[in-house]
């Protein structure tokens, strides 16, 4: 398998190939983050190797959106695609004693990385799925906009201010909220066309706590990655516990990873709260964690963590 590390910026893409006959050796390409610029990296590559495109293992870092479209190019043409999570690639950098940072040297550190570490191959999202999260993502959009034309009405009431001010606001915020009630119904019916959606859907809502929104968002986590175990996807969203132990001397508190989408992570917060005041085991447990020496937002977090684990364990969940 020939190895090729891609860093990923916005326009442009940097790309280092390993020699296989001297590891120590890269070729380098820069192309552009387009499909242009996909089919001139394949064009390059087969200058340089005598195989079929299925022998390409292309890594990259999960760079927001810019390195979807190229991944998901590579992967339809039949290449093997790994996306890694960039601390991952730091750290591994910092492993190899690199120092400075550019482009160029730190698509040599991805194609090591590939080399030596072998991430496991990534699979883009169902359409379903990616549909789903873009009208998610739309509504967190609105609902941000929302709260801000709010605090500005609240302001603009409390300070003198002309009344058409008053008024702009008040409409802005009729058609934001028009279109919150809008996307809401889109994404309804979009869960609605799909049996497995709709199922895992009222599924997700019989556990105490969890209501339509963050059913809404772990449809999405559960369905745009694939895990090899329950205690996988917590680590995921960030809900794993870190601790800061070491021998007698040093006994720190233990905290959350907090990695991964911080999105996600607040709506189970917001769930986990709501099951503490509604839920007298899941109060019980959050004390009994409290008098065991965890931190506040450790016991709170302590019900998202065993959520995932719940949703992604049960026999019943259908996965797409």
């Amino acid at each position: 398998m020939n190895i090729i590390g891609i860093d990923v910026s916005k326009n442009k893409l940097d790309c280092a190939l390993i020699d296989d006959s001297n590891q120590a050796k890269f070729k380098f390409k820069v192309i552009s983050n387009s499909e242009e610029g996909f089919i001139a990296l394949i064009d390059w590559l087969s200058k340089h190797i005598k195989s079929a495109v299925s022998e390409y293992h292309f890594v990259m870092e999960a760079t927001g959106v810019y390195h979807e479209r190229c991944a998901d190019w590579l992967f339809n043409a039949g290449s093997k695609v790994s996306v890694v999570n960039p601390a991952h690639i730091k750290y591994y950098g910092q492993s190899l004693g690199v120092r400075s940072k550019n482009d160029k040297k730190d698509s040599v550190v991805i194609a090591r990385y590939g080399l030596t570490q072998k991430p496991i191959a990534w699979k883009p999202e169902t359409p379903e799925i990616r549909i789903l999260k873009a009208l998610a993502s739309r509504l967190d959009a609105i609902e941000k906009d929302i709260l801000r034309e709010k605090n500005r009405y609240e302001k603009s009431c409390i300070n003198p201010c002309s009344d058409s001010v008053l008024e702009s606001i008040k409409m802005i915020l009729a058609v934001l909220n028009e279109e919150k009630i809008n996307l809401e119904r889109l994404i309804d019916m979009h869960i609605n066309q799909y049996e497995s959606l709709q199922y895992n859907y009222a599924l997700l809502q019989t556990i105490p706590g969890a209501g339509p929104v963050v059913s809404r968002y772990m449809l999405i986590v559960i369905g745009s990655r694939t895990f090899k175990s329950a205690s996988q996807c917590a680590a995921y969203i960030g809900l794993v516990p870190i601790q800061n132990e070491s021998g007698s001397s040093l006994r720190g508190r233990s905290r959350l990873s907090k990695a991964g989408n911080t999105v996600i992570r607040a709506k189970l917060y917001m769930a986990a709260i709501s099951t503490l005041q509604h839920n007298p085991d899941i109060k019980i447990q959050n004390q009994r964690l409290l008098k065991n020496g965890k931190s506040k937002m450790s016991a709170y977090m302590f019900w998202c963590y065993k959520t995932p684990k719940t949703l992604s364990s049960s026999s019943r969940l259908i996965m797409t």
